[in-house]
């Protein structure tokens, strides 16, 4: 344990997402030596986050305007929405350049354990917005882990009265590049029941 304000840095950067005991310890330490312009650039930076940025009121996505910069872009098809937990799928799923469409952000996953229902995720706005529009399809791209099935799941029993809209879910199974041996029984038990044709 350190002294006064430093132990104070050490717990606040531990409480950051992947974060560690050690890593806090390190970047504390890092923060301490860096330059003072430096430093007042990150405080900057922080500053702006919480003033700055915003929520696009149409997908849910981070944005520095009203709406995010996808919402904006007249080339993408608006038939197509790709469900996502949080903002940073929609980044993970626009890496890949194969995804023409928009997103929806859910702001999370179904977890009763925690609290959260479907009350406190995005799931009126989705509705509203395949009420409002001419939507054939809904990819769900939620988490392959509990509670993105879980949320999965709830998604797919909500959006089957809807009639003409194609629900389908993003297929898992055993990444490029790896070995069967090493894969656990889910991921293989995914990847078989996935298969496709050739």
């Amino acid at each position: 344990m350190y002294e006064g304000v430093v132990q104070d840095l050490i717990d606040e950067l531990g409480r950051l997402p992947g974060v560690g005991p050690k890593s806090a310890q390190r970047i504390a330490f890092h923060l301490l030596a860096t330059d003072p312009a430096d430093l007042a650039r990150l405080q900057d930076v922080l500053g702006k986050v919480k003033e700055g940025v915003q929520f696009c009121e149409i997908c849910g996505n981070v944005a520095e305007q009203r709406t995010c910069r996808i919402c904006r872009d007249e080339r993408r098809d608006l038939t197509v929405i790709c469900v996502v937990e949080e903002p940073k799928d929609v980044l993970a799923v626009e890496r890949t350049r194969e995804f023409k469409g928009r997103y929806h952000v859910l702001g999370g996953a179904l977890d009763p354990l925690s609290g959260i229902g479907p009350e406190q995720l995005r799931m009126r706005e989705l509705l509203k917005r395949i009420g409002e529009a001419d939507i054939s399809e809904i990819i769900i791209a939620t988490d392959p882990n509990t509670e993105g099935e879980a949320t999965a799941t709830y998604l797919v029993r909500m959006l089957r009265d809807f009639p003409g809209l194609s629900v389908t879910r993003l297929a898992s199974g055993l990444p490029m590049g790896g070995d069967l041996e090493f894969a656990d029984e889910l991921t293989l038990g995914r990847a078989l029941s996935g298969r496709r044709t050739l």
